[in-house]
């Protein structure tokens, strides 16, 4: 009978002693899985945002022109995209002009310069402007633009600034030393290029973030001196207009 007993007791003490190190080696488990968890959920992404500049150069065609009613205008615009595609031309920005709403700038981007200006000069297009409304002569001008900053930004009021330099990469070293005084003045470079066969013949693209700070610049000295370093000839031909459309 003492040996029953005896023997109950020792297995129920190799019982308890068997749980027990379960229970340590689960416990121990647990604390590692959840270590390497915490570990795993604190890695920070450093992925790098994308830049919004743009280098690589870009020929595009603007054509600025009187319109008799601006809605009938862009009515016809858009239903001759396909005109504009078979000739490697592709719809960028409709601006309208800050004093005359009436006056517009459309910029498209082109595949083939030569078949753009081809175009420009084509009796299919000059029908299609007629019957959109266009009044008078409109101008064109075939720019390849060496940098763009496509960011989001909230003004769409926009300065084209055209005038001819001695020197291009003279006058873009000056320029791009000028950056801090431009946005000091409530000025935002947007595009910036030279014709497509001369670049002495400079198109600039500014974003005004600050009229009052902007316009004064305009006739300042300061943007005068400025001038002078970069080598600009002349008096720069300036059209203010709002963006309305995007492509």
């Amino acid at each position: 009978m003492n040996l029953v007993r005896i023997s109950s007791k020792l297995v129920c003490a190799s019982l308890a002693v068997f749980l027990f190190s379960c229970g340590g080696s689960s416990n121990e488990k647990s604390t590692t899985d959840s270590t390497a968890t915490s570990a795993d959920t604190s890695t920070v992404s450093t992925a790098t945002p994308a830049s919004s500049i743009i280098t690589t150069p870009q020929n595009m065609m603007v054509a600025k022109h009187r319109v008799t009613n601006f809605a009938k205008w862009k009515a016809s615009y858009e239903a001759n995209d396909s005109l504009r595609v078979a000739n490697g031309i592709h719809s960028y920005v409709i601006g309208r002009g800050m004093d005359d709403s009436n006056m517009v700038l459309v910029a498209v981007k082109v595949d083939d310069m030569n078949k753009a200006k081809a175009f420009a000069k084509s009796p299919t297009l000059k029908a299609a402007m007629q019957k959109g409304g266009v009044t008078g002569t409109p101008s064109f001008s075939f720019t390849t633009m060496t940098y763009q900053d496509t960011a989001n930004i909230s003004s769409d009021l926009r300065s084209r600034t055209m005038f001819k330099v001695k020197d291009w990469v003279a006058w873009e070293k000056a320029f791009q030393d000028g950056e801090q005084e431009r946005i000091d003045n409530g000025i935002t470079v947007r595009a910036y290029g030279h014709d497509a066969d001369n670049n002495n013949n400079v198109t600039l693209v500014t974003a005004i973030m600050d009229t009052a700070k902007a316009f004064a610049y305009y006739k300042s000295d300061a943007l005068k001196k400025r001038r002078e370093a970069g080598g600009v000839i002349g008096e720069p031909e300036r059209f203010l207009f709002r963006i309305v459309q995007r492509y």
